[in-house]
Parts: C-alpha cells; structure tokens; sequence
C-alpha cells in the first residue's frame, strides 16, 4: 500500500504519535528494524512527513527513551511503602517495578546507555528516588554515592559487564569457546556450566531476574547499614 500523502494525513501526524510507532516497531520487530522508512511505513505516510516532527534518528532514540521512561514513572506512582517508614522496601519496589517495565521493551536498556543526555522524564524519575533516600535518613553525600552505586540498577537493568556480539547465539558460542579452552580458562569455563539463565525475566545476556535482584539486594543491605551507621 502506498504512502498517504493528503493533508489529512500530514496533520494528524505528531511528535507523540511517531514515538509511540516507534516503541510498538522496536517492540514488535527489534531495535534494528528502526528506521525511518520503516517507521513511515507503519505510519502510513512518507518519510519525510516524519522530520516535521523529529529532526533524524537520533532524535527517535531521544524520543522512545522519552515514551519508555514516562511508563515507567507512571508505573512507579504510589509504588511501595511510605518511605520514612522503609526506605529500603520503598526503593526496591520502585526500581523492580521499573524493571517490569522495561521487560516490555527488552530493546530499551540498550538505548538508554548511548544517550548522552538526560530528558525530564529520566531526572524526575531520578529525583523521586533521591527523594526516598533522603526519607530515609541519608544525607545528600551518602545519597549521591548511593545512586552511583546503583548505576543502571535504579533503572532496572545492569549494565552488561561484556556481551556477545550476537545476543541471539552469543550465549551459546562463548560456552562452546569457553569448554574448548577449559585448561586455560578453568574458573570462567566452571562458572559458567555451572550457571543456567532462564528465558524469561531477562534484559540481557547475563541479566536475568534472579541476579539482578540478588545485587540490587546486595547494595540495598548495604546502604542500609551505612545509613544507620552515619
């Protein structure tokens, strides 16, 4: 079906609309099946309809970042107790909560770690989570070295420490590399037989659900017993 080209079509085209296809494109497809033909094409309208509302793709990335993280603000509202009362069960509902969210567009970690800059939705979710650090008793040194501490976790991904090249059978080829050169590599090559992933629940190559809450939780005990130390 060709492009619509009336001016129906042109002016019922907005920012929000275009980033919203372009979530349900990467969702449904990938992030590599992001372009601006194709987004035009989900669209219906021609490409360059698109650049009346984003300058280029980098403005798309921009974009969905915008979309992704304004759920998961939504989804985090009321979230979890008071903090004042548990600030640690406070934030940890709030960060697996976000984490569910990003479940929903497994493509999205990726895209948040290239952004070089912060939209108002990723700094508001940010003040919120300094704001039950700061309930809970911490000053704004211990918080700061605390959402350091956290890095990605306050989001609800980790941040790979390496991945394969190809997501899909990366997994697969480092095992068979890693059997292959068991002599060299004995601790690596034992860990990771030893280690089995589950298909669901997982942002990654090795973020899966268990490991990530067993860090979060981690840093949770943590912080909380610096917090009442200080």
């Amino acid at each position: 079906m060709a492009p619509r080209t009336d001016v129906a079509a042109r002016s019922a085209l907005t920012r929000r609309r275009v980033l919203q296809a372009a979530v349900e494109l990467a969702d449904r497809d990938g992030l590599p099946a992001l372009t601006m033909r194709r987004l035009a094409q989900d669209l219906d309208v021609e490409a360059m309809s698109l650049y009346h509302h984003v300058a280029n793709k980098e403005a798309v990335l921009d974009g969905v970042v915008e979309v992704v993280v304004g759920e998961i603000v939504a989804a985090v509202a009321g979230v979890g107790p008071d903090p004042e009362e548990d600030w640690r069960a406070a934030l940890r509902a709030r960060i697996l909560t976000a984490r569910q969210v990003l479940l929903r567009h497994p493509w999205a970690p990726t895209v948040i770690e290239t952004r070089t800059a912060m939209n108002a939705e990723i700094i508001g979710y940010f003040d919120g989570l300094l704001g039950i650090l700061r309930a809970g008793g911490f000053s704004y040194d211990l918080a700061h070295h605390a959402m350091h501490a956290l890095g990605s976790r306050a989001l609800g991904f980790t941040r790979e420490l390496f991945a394969p090249a190809d997501p899909e059978t990366g997994g697969a080829d480092a095992m068979a590399m890693l059997e292959q050169l068991a002599d060299v590599y004995p601790h690596l090559a034992g860990m990771l037989a030893d280690t089995a992933h589950q298909d669901d629940g997982m942002l990654g190559w090795c973020d899966d659900q268990a490991e990530f809450e067993f860090a979060l939780d981690l840093l949770l005990d943590g912080l909380d017993r610096r917090v009442s130390r200080d």
